[in-house]
């Protein structure tokens, strides 16, 4: 019994460490520059015009990720026009065996960044856990502040069936300048490994 509740305090620990890490909402996000898949640094200050950037944890291999991807395109396609800017990062590439490669990065070919997080440096820092999951930046006064992180929508393995789409809702809620009505829903994915 006092094995376990050693490992309990032990991980409650780590856990609250970690998380004091992490952006918490309402945080101001300092600028970051990653590479795309041709080798070009890319900086989240390179959208200071932004409205809103939407980052979006990423990767070729979960299934969760290929099943979003078509819906994310089309929101960073319908909400390009005003001012909302989707940046996608890749946590994985280069990290372990069977791991995306820039290359990878590269023939995907969106019109809109796609980057790889070597080292996994902002994907930490961002607290993200899950592929695909998103964080909602938006843009006052100059600052990008964190407005949301989680899920994209209720039902990752069928599109018909989604009943929320949480990550449409904030995008409005945050170009309306209104209160987030769900601030922090948590992302259905594939687990980010850590190395």
């Amino acid at each position: 019994m006092k094995y376990l509740a050693s490992f309990v305090v032990a991980f409650l620990v780590t856990a609250s460490v970690f998380a004091q890490g992490s952006y918490q909402l309402g945080s101001k996000v300092a600028d970051f520059s990653l590479k795309d898949g041709q080798g070009n640094a890319v900086s989240l200050s390179n959208f200071a015009d932004s409205k809103t950037v939407v980052l979006v944890f990423t990767d070729n291999k979960c299934p969760y990720a290929k099943l979003y991807e078509n819906r994310l395109v089309t929101l960073s396609s319908t909400y390009a026009p005003r001012g909302v800017q989707f940046i996608f990062i890749n946590p994985g590439v280069g990290v372990g065996e069977g791991s995306d490669t820039m290359q990878d990065l590269a023939a995907k070919n969106y019109s809109f960044p796609y980057l790889a997080d070597e080292g996994q440096r902002i994907s930490q820092k961002f607290g993200a856990t899950k592929t695909p999951e998103v964080f909602v930046l938006h843009n006052m006064g100059g600052e990008f502040v964190l407005k949301y992180k989680g899920a994209i929508d209720d039902s990752p393995q069928v599109e018909s069936g989604v009943r929320n789409n949480y990550l449409k809702s904030v995008i409005d809620d945050v170009l309306a300048n209104k209160s987030i009505s769900a601030a922090d829903k948590r992302a259905t994915g594939c687990m980010i490994k850590r190395y």
